[in-house]
């Protein structure tokens, strides 16, 4: 056993300063989770608006555009038609919002910190740790500080799913930037360029299929997010695998993972040929 009187506890002091954050700032947390919550609704209310064989034709249509491939897109854009014959389209909307939000909020704030974590070495040493941190962290753990500071619902959801999925996209922009062959940069500058222009007009470009797998990976990051996200009411797909759980209903549960695997066979094929297209020369 381990001594008694080596063993000490950081859980009272960070309970002591979780709670006299949510009393000090409980205004302005009411206030980001309102934004957050508009921001929410608006995605959902846009998808609602979308009917079922538009989301089918629209996957069609740039799997076509992506693979030039009629056999490869016909089955792609057959595979929601399923999800829909299991009487869950409205719960996979519901998670598609949640998905939607906090992948846009992801690459708003992940894609400028990549481009500095690759252009500044003080800014790569002190994130690397932090990325570290936060994708070693099991994905339960970010739901209790969510749900302390916004409560139950969606919201919580759409923030634990921001922070489980924004390592990805830092740390692939990063790549993408420092694996821009330094002969290309040389010829840049050599022709006058900025310090501006070389990072907008020649690595970006040059580091976008990089940055492209790091949005592809912080989307299927926060698809995977659906299921845990439930706990804490995020409903959706999630609430259906739950409820299956608890109740021991195998076919129900059946149903509900095979809409989430559709979900992400759909999103993560569409999000890898886009990233094909933008690659240089293609």
């Amino acid at each position: 056993m381990f001594p008694e009187t080596l063993r000490f506890h950081i859980a009272e002091p960070i309970n002591i300063f979780i709670d006299g954050l949510i009393q000090r700032y409980a205004a302005a947390f009411d206030l980001v989770a309102g934004k957050i919550l508009f921001f929410l609704l608006s995605i959902h209310r846009g998808l609602e608006a979308v009917p079922w064989w538009g989301y089918i034709l629209l996957v069609f249509l740039l799997s076509l555009y992506f693979s030039r491939s009629i056999l490869h897109s016909l089955v792609l854009a057959s595979l929601p038609f399923f999800i829909g014959a299991f009487g869950l389209w409205s719960m996979a909307i519901e998670s598609l919002a949640v998905i939607i939000a906090s992948v846009v909020m992801a690459l708003v704030i992940g894609l400028p910190l990549g481009v500095l974590m690759g252009e500044a070495k003080s800014v790569e040493t002190v994130l690397s740790p932090v990325l570290d941190a936060m994708q070693t962290m099991p994905s339960f753990v970010y739901l209790i500080p969510a749900m302390m500071f916004f409560g139950l619902g969606k919201v919580p959801a759409v923030i634990a799913t921001l922070i489980y999925s924004l390592p990805p996209v830092i740390r692939l922009t990063a790549l993408g930037l420092r694996q821009v062959p330094k002969t290309v940069e040389e010829a840049a500058l050599a022709y006058g360029a900025t310090r501006w222009q070389l990072i907008r007009e020649v690595r970006l470009p040059l580091a976008m299929p990089s940055i492209m797998a790091g949005i592809n990976q912080t989307t299927m990051m926060a698809l995977s997010m659906v299921v845990v996200s439930s706990m804490i009411g995020a409903r959706g797909l999630g609430q259906e695998v739950l409820v299956s759980i608890n109740k021991i209903d195998v076919g129900r549960g059946v149903e509900a993972g095979m809409s989430v695997v559709i979900l992400a066979i759909v999103i993560d094929r569409l999000t890898q040929g886009l990233a094909k297209r933008l690659r240089p020369g293609e």
